[in-house]
């Protein structure tokens, strides 16, 4: 491989990690999104729910074959109780569930960052509305057709029955503080009576102990994901951890109407971008079925058969310390698509830094410090090998002179020029490759973890989440990734090849405008790292050369 083959190369590189990083922004299959969230006192109900075909399937005689919707006769909900805290509020209906939890930390409920364009907007009248702080935020939405512990038995009159019962609470308000709180919710259905013992914690965690008065065989629910972040391109679905596979994933769209039946899941949970809605189990594994309802969507249960069960939630934010906190498995609910098994530990060190200095922004330039001097001794390799190259300019084009008819032996004498140099046509490609899973973990992490939410750098950048609002990180990348480019050796023969890469830093500001600013403050900080290795480089093979020319001199003389 000549050098012409190398820098053909690097500029394929270059241009396919563009394509593919422009492609997983805007142009990968979108997930299904619900309709915006209202606030609401009521709930209405959707009644086209039914049991899922795999639990009816593995029921008694009596439910095998039925296939009864979940028709629920009281067409509006009330709430029953109300839950208070300083972090979260928590509203509790007639039928027993969760039918709303809000946020009301300051990250959740600020306005997102306007750019200059809206301000302009507003300026001249062409943008309108007010880009207010919310008092709190909803996670879930009200025309849900399903909610946390929403309960159905498998027995069709039970069930009935049970739909059209309403629950009775031992208190209408809770204030938790610092300790968690109890209440008691009841169902009468004559020959059984339902107790759903509930403990709310500070953390957003609650504990449901379910007693039946008889034996009988039913199904709970985390609910439907929540519906907080309308983000089109993150995962929106069911995630479970099976005990023996790793974890299972059901995207909206993808649930398969006869249902699926887990076995040995660690937890069940419904997730958006950054908010989630689980169950677990401390001390054994779920029975756990997902059906689907509507076109796809994943519908989950926990099937129980115990007159008491005892079941773990969690509502609220797929926060990594919180969650690792309650349970270690549940870790897993932060899920950073393919390239999770390298994404959590950038986000681990990432987190580690913030903790220590307390700026998210300063963070991820330490970040892109450390794994570029993590990277150095292959970038330097990289570096001197391209500046090899360029020295080896001259000679390779009289082998190519010398040879033109003959690209066997081109080839044979490009190798032997390279071995006698020490000359690696591909080292200048290593590093750039190397940097390839790094950006997209980092992405990845800046785009899903919602510990960066409103994440503030310093000036402009209110949130390293979304977009510089004025251009600036992504102008400052484009400058930086052009300094870089002059001090690359470089030497075209191709003029269109030299052009493209001239254009490669336009193209790349222009492609990444929109792309979270945490993400070009690394891209940026990088590409200055890379001009001070590259200048300092340069100067230690000056260094080198004067010191051979001179022992040339000596030996001449």
């Amino acid at each position: 491989m000549d050098k012409q083959s190398n820098l053909r190369l690097i500029l394929a590189v270059a241009i396919s990690f563009l394509v593919i990083v422009v492609w997983s922004k805007f142009f990968a299959p979108e997930s299904s999104t619900g309709t915006s969230i209202k606030q609401s006192n009521e709930v209405k109900v959707d009644n086209s729910s039914e049991i899922p075909k795999a639990i009816t399937n593995q029921s008694s005689s009596q439910a095998k074959d039925t296939n009864d919707p979940l028709t629920d006769s009281i067409a509006v909900k009330n709430i029953i109780t109300r839950v208070n805290s300083k972090d979260f509020d928590m509203d509790i209906d007639s039928r027993g569930t969760i039918v709303q939890v809000y946020l009301k930390a300051d990250k959740y409920i600020q306005p997102h960052q306007e750019g200059i364009f809206t301000h302009i907007g507003r300026i001249f009248g062409v943008v309108g509305g007010e880009n207010n702080k919310l008092d709190r935020l909803p996670l879930l939405a009200n025309n849900a057709s399903l909610y946390p512990l929403q309960m159905f038995f498998v027995d069709n009159h039970l069930r009935e029955l049970s739909n059209s019962t309403p629950y009775t609470a031992s208190v209408e308000h809770i204030a938790i503080e610092d300790r968690a709180q109890t209440l008691v919710l009841m169902q009468n259905l004559g020959d059984i009576t339902v107790e759903k013992k509930l403990t709310i914690y500070p953390n957003m965690t609650y504990k449901v102990e379910i007693n039946l008065s008889k034996p009988a065989q039913y199904i709970i629910s985390n609910g439907m994901r929540p519906n907080a972040d309308g983000e089109s391109y993150a995962f929106h679905g069911v995630l479970l951890q099976k005990t023996d596979t790793g974890i299972e994933k059901i995207e909206d769209g993808d649930a398969k109407i006869e249902g699926q039946n887990y076995s040995d899941a660690l937890y069940i949970a419904s997730v958006d971008r950054y908010y989630t809605s689980l169950l677990f189990n401390i001390e054994k594994p779920l029975s756990v079925v997902v059906g689907s309802f509507g076109k796809g969507m994943p519908r989950p249960f926990v099937n129980l058969q115990e007159q008491n069960e005892i079941l773990y939630g969690y509502i609220g934010p797929k926060d990594y310390n919180l969650l690792k906190s309650i349970n270690l498995h549940l870790t897993s609910v932060v899920e950073y698509g393919r390239i999770t098994f390298f994404a959590k530990y950038i986000f681990t060190l990432l987190d580690y830094l913030y903790q220590h200095i307390g700026n998210w922004g300063v963070a991820i330039i330490l970040l892109t410090i450390i794994i570029r001097i993590i990277l150095f001794p292959l970038s330097f390799k990289g570096m001197v090998s391209m500046q090899k190259l360029k020295d080896l300019a001259p000679k390779m084009k009289e082998l190519q002179e010398k040879h033109k008819g003959n690209p066997q032996k081109l080839q044979a004498s490009m190798m032997e020029l390279y071995k006698k140099h020490g000359a690696n046509p591909l080292g200048g490609c290593l590093p750039l490759l190397l940097q390839i899973p790094v950006f997209f973990a980092i992405y990845r992490v800046l785009y899903n973890a919602v510990e960066l939410k409103n994440a503030a750098f310093f000036a402009w950048i209110h949130d390293l989440s979304v977009m510089d609002p004025y251009f600036i990180l992504p102008l400052l990348m484009g400058l930086s990734m052009y300094a870089q480019q002059t001090l690359t050796p470089t030497a075209f023969s191709d003029p269109m090849q030299a052009k493209v890469f001239k254009w490669l830093p336009v193209i790349f500001t222009i492609f990444l405008i929109t792309f979270p600013a945490g993400l070009i403050l690394y891209w940026t900080v990088n590409n200055i790292i890379s001009i001070i290795q590259q200048l300092a480089i340069n100067k230690i093979l000056d260094i080198k050369k004067q010191k051979e020319i001179e022992v040339k001199h000596k030996n001449k003389s």
